[in-house]
């Protein structure tokens, strides 16, 4: 990914060209109003922050790349299926749909979604111009809610999976993502005979690789170019917010796509 900096903000963007038709990116957390255990630009209205600092947050991200905030359309993310057909903004006073993915086709929207170590997925389609946004944790990996959202690419607006272009953002790594039986058990009904692929078993403890894992369920879909960040969220704390490396008492960092380029 290659690193944008403009007014303390500092975000990072899908190097694949195929990304050029559409303004995405994902921000650090450097560059907001935020304090203390949210230092800086935290996206989350759920964890504590003060309202009027996600406000304007919220605010700089989207002037970031020219976006008007009244083009935001975001979901309150519960690590369900929910996939979301937007064709207008969430009105700001309007309450969050609860969802885990959102797709349109509307230039006129910017998908916005949070994290804090799950996994950011931006997909885009450059043919028919559709983008989607999805937030996968270890349950909607293993629920398999990429899927969810191709097919509802492929329902609503006729997208080829093909054409999609995949990007894979910065979520925690498989070094510092151990998890117990019972996540190992669902991942092995989703992986089945592949599951060594996503899971490493070592000195008896199991790491998922929440990455590899997406990138797969991706390419099952026929998804074909796929960019994937690599970057451990725990790993880096100076850029990016960690539920687990911070023991929840953190922020959100945040991710948007819209189709065409930053409008400044």
């Amino acid at each position: 990914m290659k690193r944008l900096i403009k007014n303390g903000l500092e975000v990072l963007q899908f190097e694949n060209p195929g990304f050029s038709g559409c303004t995405h990116g994902v921000f650090t957390r450097k560059g907001g109003v935020s304090i203390g255990q949210w230092t800086s630009l935290n996206q989350g209205g759920t964890v504590g922050d003060e309202r009027s600092h996600t406000i304007e947050n919220r605010k700089r991200a989207f002037e970031f790349f020219g976006r008007r905030v009244e083009s935001i359309i975001d979901v309150w993310q519960v690590h369900g299926n929910n996939v979301v057909c937007a064709d207008q903004p969430r009105a700001l006073d309007e309450p969050h749909t609860k969802a885990d993915a959102i797709i349109t086709n509307n230039p006129e929207l910017t998908i916005f979604m949070r994290f804090a170590d799950c996994v950011p997925i931006l997909l885009y389609d450059p043919v028919k111009k559709v983008i989607g946004g999805v937030h996968a944790g270890w349950k909607g990996t293993v629920n398999n809610i990429v899927k969810d959202a191709v097919l509802a690419m492929r329902e609503y607006y006729q997208v080829n999976p093909t054409d999609i272009i995949a990007g894979i953002g910065p979520a925690i790594g498989p070094d510092h993502y151990v998890v117990g039986e019972d996540v190992y058990a669902k991942a092995l009904l989703t992986f089945g005979e592949d599951v060594d692929q996503v899971v490493t078993i070592s000195n008896g403890k199991i790491h998922f690789n929440l990455w590899r894992a997406n990138e797969f369920l991706l390419e099952k879909q026929g998804i074909k170019a796929i960019e994937s960040a690599q970057i451990c969220t725990a790993c880096n704390l100076e850029d990016w917010y960690s539920h687990r490396a911070e023991n929840g008492a953190t922020g959100r960092f945040g991710a948007l796509i819209a189709i065409g380029e930053p409008h400044a």
